[in-house]
């Protein structure tokens, strides 16, 4: 494929929905797409090898390469958003490394996402801000031997949640590059900048070659490219021409059945 959309990779945690997880890498090459990423897939932070062992034979067996994964989180579905910066959760996220390390091992896999987290009660922001340094940074060390890159991003939508903007997640990003590791980035999820009132332009021009990954969905409504007002194309081919060289993302809402359509066009012109 040629243009702004020629590396895609799918986010299998969000799109194709409608199917098991486990099921999902296949259903992305099927669609014609020969790369996935995933948030963390377990429940539990230190999953069994049987259930690590099923998530990477369903990626193999599909075909596609695994080119992210999302740190260890906790309860998304129960709203939680990451425990980087929580203390008390520190231990969980530490225990989680080592898998996050063996699947990057044996997948190939290069882009890992940390969740900062919402405020965790009775704690002071300088101790919350703390902790999360000291995650990030034994997150870059688990992944550096293999050529990792941990990434950050802001997040809309979630009241509280203390990463709104790039300017925000580049602050975090600078404590923790002052401590030697520089394997981190920020990941430019375009739908959760713009939402959250970035000048996405601006940020491109002034960041791009230095971006981590790129995610997309339109708004309002985190659907497919084309169903918003989001500019994606243009966004995306001016982070290229910036310098950046990375995969970009879809990770949006859509029915599986018509999650694609929107790329037909660009399919059509590189045939």
């Amino acid at each position: 494929m040629t243009g702004p959309f020629r590396d895609l990779t799918v986010n299998c945690s969000i799109m194709l929905a409608d199917l098991p997880l486990l099921e999902r890498p296949a259903a992305a090459a099927a669609a014609g797409f020969s790369a996935v990423e995933f948030w963390w897939p377990f429940e539990s932070p230190v999953p069994g090898d049987r259930e690590v062992d099923a998530f990477l034979t369903a990626v193999s067996d599909a075909g596609v390469r695994l080119t992210g994964l999302n740190f260890y989180a906790g309860n998304m579905p129960d709203g939680e958003r990451g425990v980087l910066s929580s203390p008390s959760r520190s231990a969980a996220f530490r225990s989680s490394l080592e898998t996050t390390a063996g699947i990057a091992e044996r997948t190939g896999c290069r882009g890992f996402n940390a969740l900062y987290g919402l405020p965790e009660e009775n704690t002071v922001p300088a101790a919350r801000a703390d902790c999360a340094v000291e995650n990030l940074a034994a997150a870059a060390d688990a992944v550096s031997s293999l050529g990792g890159t941990v990434l950050l991003e802001p997040l809309s939508g979630v009241p509280g949640y203390p990463l709104r903007t790039a300017a925000d997640c580049f602050a975090v990003l600078e404590r923790v590059h002052g401590t030697g590791r520089q394997n981190l980035a920020l990941l430019a999820d375009f739908y959760h900048l713009a939402v959250n009132g970035e000048d996405v332009p601006a940020l491109i021009a002034g960041h791009a070659a230095s971006f981590g990954h790129i995610q997309l969905a339109d708004a309002p409504g985190r659907g497919a490219p084309g169903t918003g007002g989001l500019p994606l194309a243009r966004w995306t081919a001016s982070a290229i021409a910036a310098g950046y060289r990375g995969l970009i993302s879809l990770e949006y809402l859509s029915p599986s059945a018509e999650a694609f359509t929107w790329l037909e066009p660009y399919r059509a012109a590189a045939e």
